[in-house]
């Protein structure tokens, strides 16, 4: 019944691992909107934290692309691996999961860049292993928004939520009770900022 409700998109804080996708410094420069997609996904990381909900992180070939952007406080994930493998699914990460999960693990939420290529093939992988992917459309970008577009189309034709940071965070503290509420509220005082989801 649990992983049912699951796949209707409900979010199990104890069944739920956040994966941040590659946003490294150097990508900066060529992303219009990489700021503010930034600043969404920092929101998220940190809710992330106090909802203790554990972190992934990959960077993508880092000697050349340098590593995650320094606005994210990343100090708490459960470990920041390097890649060139497109998809964040390599052994390393696997096993990350198995270690923190054991077969417990039902729902990933995933952001990062780029949508239409490290993201969409993570989500498949994700997919193929029977796990339910919420991708946080307003924590994720490419080059193009031509791109962003049509991958998050694509992402939710292949069986993705694509969903945003707050109805994340929302969904995992369900409740205004949560012991985390007070804290968190501060996070999601502010709207979260314009990624240009509305005008894709």
């Amino acid at each position: 019944m649990a992983r049912q409700l699951t796949k209707l998109g409900f979010l199990e804080a104890k069944k739920t691992l956040f994966l941040l996708c590659d946003l490294q410094e150097m990508f900066r420069p060529g992303m219009k909107i990489f700021d503010p997609v930034v600043k969404n996904a920092n929101k998220l990381v940190q809710a992330g934290k106090l909802l203790d909900i554990p972190l992934i992180v990959t960077e993508h070939y880092p000697e050349k692309l340098g590593h995650i952007v320094k606005e994210l406080d990343i100090s708490h994930a459960k470990g920041v691996f390097p890649k060139t493998l497109f998809s964040m699914m390599i052994p390393e990460v696997q096993t990350k999961m198995t270690e923190l999960f054991g077969a417990d693990l039902e729902t990933v939420v995933l952001f990062g860049l780029e949508s239409h290529i490290c993201l969409e093939q993570t989500a498949m992988d994700l997919l193929k292993s029977g796990l339910t992917v919420h991708v946080a459309a307003d924590c994720s970008v490419s080059r193009t928004q031509e791109d962003r577009k049509l991958a998050l189309e694509r992402l939710q034709q292949i069986g993705c939520f694509v969903t945003t940071s707050e109805n994340v965070i929302f969904k995992l503290m369900k409740d205004k009770k949560h012991p985390a509420f007070d804290k968190v509220r501060h996070l999601v005082r502010e709207p979260s900022a314009d990624t240009g989801l509305s005008k894709l």
